[in-house]
């Protein structure tokens, strides 16, 4: 049972691993909090470093992710996992280390459902992809891909239903902001460029 706690414990603290501040940082040698939207997540980078330093941020989130759910899994199986992949995400958009303030949870959340479910990790991740490169709205496709997540895995599992659930409900809550924007008409578009705060 300890070793159970103490790697949902570890995945929250893997979280923290902010993979943005540091590409940032080696990068261009900036604080990527302090430029365009403050976050620290891959679309801040995608837009003020570019195409390169996001995928890498992006990547790098993932595999905290994947990381977290597979150290769940080795310790205590599938529910364990499951609880693993929710701390991870917690732990980036809430990084206690970094005063709270992380990033949104779309990549991290990507590496727990491709570890978690692959299949209807991937379906969701193509319908986003298909929206981003339609609409040119990064967070549109992300709010959409993780809502699809919960649907999607009701039809597998009701617990993965829930699991699904929590990932979406966090991500939805960090994009609020973003949704206030869509819903307006101010959102930015993939391809603008960030500048400092």
């Amino acid at each position: 049972m300890l070793w159970k706690v103490l790697a949902v414990i570890l995945s929250y603290f893997i979280g923290n691993f902010s993979t943005s501040i540091i590409v940032s940082k080696l990068w261009a040698g900036i604080d990527i909090r302090k430029y365009g939207s403050g976050n620290a997540g891959a679309t801040n980078v995608l837009r003020t470093l570019g195409l390169k330093a996001g995928l890498v941020t992006f990547v790098g989130d993932a595999l905290k992710a994947i990381l977290s759910v597979w150290l769940g899994d080795k310790l205590g199986g599938e529910n364990v996992a499951l609880l693993c992949g929710i701390a991870v995400v917690m732990g980036h958009n809430w990084p206690l280390l970094l005063g709270f303030k992380g990033g949104k949870g779309i990549a991290s959340s990507i590496g727990v459902g491709l570890y978690v479910h692959p299949m209807v990790a991937i379906i969701c991740i193509a319908i986003g992809i298909l929206i981003v490169a339609k609409t040119k709205y990064v967070s549109l496709g992300s709010v959409v891909a993780i809502s699809l997540l919960p649907i999607l895995l009701l039809f597998v599992q009701f617990k993965l239903f829930l699991f699904g659930l929590a990932l979406a409900a966090m991500a939805i809550y960090r994009h609020r902001e973003n949704i206030d924007r869509l819903l307006k008409g101010t959102e930015p578009k993939l391809g603008q460029k960030s500048r400092i705060k």
